[in-house]
């Protein structure tokens, strides 16, 4: 089945290590990746918006995609981004993902020009007919500033091909209308999950079963724990577990989850990427702010 395709769990986005040039850094990402490699993450999502995708040219994201199938070498699933303005263009990036061997591709309305709802479902027609790849519908309003509602996702869902859905999670006491509007409009058995790391657990305890979590993408551990809890159906240890994590939400929600991550890698030492202009760096204050929370969570 496509579905099988979507495993459950966490699934880890990191980001792109490039140049300023946006040349993607093969060793960097790789040992990204590496990092990855757990039972805490279940797929990986590469190319996200964490992995800055819409700033990639094509040879670019055909080169991190190929790093990942060499490191994780079968290891995991990798989900991978092929969302792109044109229609044609996002084809040709799935059928790369197809080719170079990827699991799924996680494709986005990019807009520019407001969408209306039946040239997003011909979007998704024609990339899912000629590419042949399996696809997640990939619900992101912040960045494409289109909202997958669930009278779309309906239409969405029934197209060939369409195996999944990454909704943001929404406050706590919106969780359950939101999942259960979700789960009337998709087919049994389509896979529902949630982004949105510091809503993320209320979601998976009400019944999500992928995390696409941004944190995950350089923290596994302490996802997979929440992610362990709650599949053990303990609804308090989970949320104690990401209690614990407030201070790195707050951080997500203040400074972008995007530029906060970019500087973890870095006070990490694990690469210095550049984050792709025009997007800058935190300034110093604020990437101290972020070192003192990753000591203070034993991040470092």
């Amino acid at each position: 089945m496509l579905t099988d395709t979507m495993p459950k769990g966490v699934s880890a986005f990191p980001i792109t290590p490039c140049s300023a040039g946006g040349e993607v850094d093969g060793e960097a990402l790789s040992r990204l990746l590496t990092r990855l490699l757990t039972p805490a993450v279940r797929s990986i999502g590469l190319l996200g918006s964490t992995g800055s995708y819409p700033y990639l040219t094509r040879a670019a994201r055909r080169r991190a995609l190929e790093v990942a199938v060499e490191t994780v070498a079968g290891r995991a699933p990798i989900l991978v981004g092929v969302g792109a303005l044109r229609t044609d263009e996002a084809v040709g990036l799935a059928r790369d993902a197809r080719a170079i061997g990827a699991a799924a591709g996680l494709l986005a309305p990019v807009s520019y020009t407001p969408l209306t709802d039946d040239e997003i479902v011909e979007h998704f027609t024609v990339v899912a007919r000629e590419s042949g790849l399996p696809l997640c519908i990939y619900d992101n309003p912040t960045t494409t500033h289109v909202t997958i509602r669930p009278d779309l996702a309906a239409r969405l869902a029934r197209i060939p091909g369409i195996v999944a859905i990454k909704s943001p999670a929404p406050p706590a006491a919106n969780v359950p209308g939101h999942l259960a509007a979700l789960r009337d409009a998709v087919p049994d058995g389509f896979s529902v999950g949630f982004s949105g790391d510091w809503h993320a657990t209320e979601a998976l305890l009400a019944g999500g079963t992928v995390w696409y979590s941004v944190a995950a993408g350089l923290f596994p551990e302490p996802c997979g724990a929440i992610m362990r809890a709650v599949e053990a159906g303990d609804a308090a240890e989970a949320r104690r577990l990401d209690a614990a994590l407030d201070p790195l939400w707050a951080l997500f929600r203040t400074y972008s989850s995007l530029r906060v991550i970019y500087a973890a890698a870095t006070i990490l030492d694990l690469c210095r990427p550049e984050l792709p202009r025009p997007l800058l760096p935190l300034p110093d204050g604020a990437r101290r702010e972020v070192a003192e929370v990753l000591a203070r969570l034993d991040l470092i």
